[in-house]
């Protein structure tokens, strides 16, 4: 184990398994010293964090329903009094109507387009302001994206927009917390084999693609998006802030597929 996280502390939301990307970014900062906590929403996704979180020495886990100011100000209230400051937050939520993932973004309805705003995005804002009032010395606050927020990827659809929003927020909100030394960035992976990603119609195809036509001719990989957690979270992220950063094989630069598979 390094000691790049060694003293710090930090929430992560939004691990529901071992393949899950939060759960990528929680092993790594894990083993490199940081002390974690972890939310989880509902009995279900708590039995599977648990042994997750006892892992890597964590048995600090919170419900939260993200919707739920209540829900919120008791997971945070929970954390200042076990730890009282904290130095990160990963927010690894999202979530859309799976019918609406498939098919056309015309056919949205205004229910889950206000519901998948509100918890794949708004949480987000609401999260950072609870985290920054612990977090006295700066910190880092992480959220994840997907390139579907500024180009078209079949079936995405609503989450695009809320993608799109969620990277415009992470640029406000580093420039709120800014003063304070507080930092907020999005990571933003190529497509990835989650219980979230196979929610979108035609990933199996997406997950092809991607892999056979970014540069590095790989998709991305749990340790790689942990890696860059770490780095931004840790004090080598100091001077870094409303940034998204692509973790995905160098696939967002094409402007059409690799020449051998046109």
């Amino acid at each position: 184990m390094a000691d790049l996280m060694k003293g710090k502390r930090g929430l992560v939301m939004g691990a529901a398994n071992e393949r899950s990307i939060a759960w990528g970014i929680a092993k790594a900062l894990a083993d490199e010293g940081a002390e974690l906590a972890f939310s989880y929403q509902g009995e279900a996704f708590g039995k599977r964090v648990e042994p997750l979180a006892a892992s890597v020495g964590s048995n600090l886990l919170v419900d939260v329903d993200v919707t739920d100011d209540a829900s919120l100000d008791a997971c945070f209230a929970t954390l200042a009094d076990r730890w009282g400051t904290m130095d990160f937050l990963i927010h690894a939520i999202a979530f859309s109507d799976k019918a609406e993932l498939t098919g056309r973004f015309i056919n949205t309805t205004r229910g889950n387009f206000q519901n998948s705003l509100n918890i794949s995005c708004f949480s987000f804002i609401d999260v950072a302001a609870r985290a920054s009032r612990m977090m006295p010395n700066g910190g880092s606050l992480i959220t994840l994206t997907f390139q579907g927020s500024n180009r078209i990827a079949p079936n995405y659809n609503v989450m695009g927009v809320a993608k799109a929003a969620l990277e415009s927020a992470t640029r406000y909100l580093a420039n709120d917390l800014g003063p304070q030394g507080v930092r907020v960035n999005a990571i933003s992976p190529g497509p990835m084999k989650t219980l979230a990603g196979a929610a979108i119609g035609g990933a199996r195809a997406t997950y092809r693609h991607t892999e056979a036509n970014a540069p590095l001719r790989s998709n991305s990989t749990l340790e790689a998006i942990g890696g860059t957690a770490v780095w931004l979270c840790s004090d080598h992220g100091a001077c870094t802030t409303g940034e998204v950063i692509h973790v995905d094989g160098g696939y967002h630069i094409l402007g059409f597929p690799q020449t051998e598979n046109i």
